[in-house]
């Protein structure tokens, strides 16, 4: 994977540290949810009906909306894998010589493999523990993610790009948590770019605060300035609908994000552009 060109959570901008204003033409903005709204999932005042529904029912909403879009992932990547298995099984069947046969059987085993990781990403998500809470190295998380969707962000002709500071510490977290974030924030990267782009993934500790910073940068459409506000309310959405990938639109998923980085303690904020894309910071507190 190619370097950013972007700027990179190791140079957070002056909006980062600030946590509100502008950098570089985009607009940013931090939650701005009071505590009864956080209490009852309220939205702010509009001319539209408002839903209100208890925190509790918010929580499992949430939950299941994160598994959805996980499941959903895991299940395209899961047939694809289980095509390769096939075709080679067929390549192993039709020629019979000792090297195509080695061939087919070292990308079954290598196809089998991917297949065990996946399941066994489903399995932690749906066990969903929330109390494990430990030193996690996130290096190895984003790139778990990022080999997740791959063939999703081929089949969309996403580019990927990283940089990822090699002295990052650990944080300490849930891993099955953070990885639903993280997988929300690249799954909306993707929507956000129907003809193909650029997403820059960014990890990089900030000694000063004793934080580990972990960004996700597209090159998609941006999100107005008036909608920035509003966009990590349940059940507020920029999508008419789910994509053709019956991914997306619920209103719930960066709601959600939210949600699990508020319960980290951590602080997550966005910068955007109207036609130069959008910017998601996660800041995280690094294990002691």
């Amino acid at each position: 994977m190619n370097q950013p060109s972007p700027l990179t959570p190791s140079q957070p901008s002056a909006t980062d540290r600030a946590g509100v204003g502008e950098a570089a033409g985009f607009a940013s903005a931090e939650p701005a949810i009071g505590p009864q709204q956080r209490a009852t999932g309220a939205m702010r005042p509009s001319t539209e009906p408002t839903v209100t529904l208890p925190q509790i029912e918010l929580d499992r909403l949430r939950a299941l909306a994160t598994l959805g879009e996980l499941t959903g992932t895991a299940t395209h990547e899961f047939n694809n894998v289980l095509m390769t298995i096939m075709n080679y099984a067929k390549l192993g069947i039709r020629d019979r010589s000792d090297a195509a046969r080695d061939k087919a059987l070292s990308k079954i085993l290598e196809s089998s493999q991917r297949a065990a990781k996946i399941t066994g990403t489903i399995l932690a998500q749906a066990r969903n523990r929330h109390d494990s809470m430990q030193p996690t190295d996130l290096t190895a998380l984003v790139n778990d993610t990022l080999e997740l969707l791959s063939r999703e962000m081929r089949k969309y002709r996403v580019r990927v790009e990283t940089a990822i500071d090699p002295e990052t510490p650990k944080a300490m977290l849930s891993g099955n948590q953070i990885q639903s974030v993280l997988i929300n924030l690249l799954v909306n990267a993707r929507q956000a770019m129907p003809d193909g782009g650029t997403v820059a993934v960014g990890l990089a500790p900030d000694r000063e605060s004793d934080e580990v910073i972990l960004s996700v940068r597209d090159s998609g459409a941006g999100i107005p300035r008036e909608k920035l506000p509003s966009i990590f309310e349940p059940f507020y959405s920029t999508k008419s609908g789910p994509d053709e990938s019956g991914k997306g639109g619920t209103g719930l998923g960066l709601a959600s994000c939210k949600g699990i980085i508020d319960a980290h303690g951590g602080r997550i904020r966005v910068e955007s552009t109207v036609g130069r894309g959008t910017a998601f910071i996660i800041r995280l507190k690094a294990a002691g």
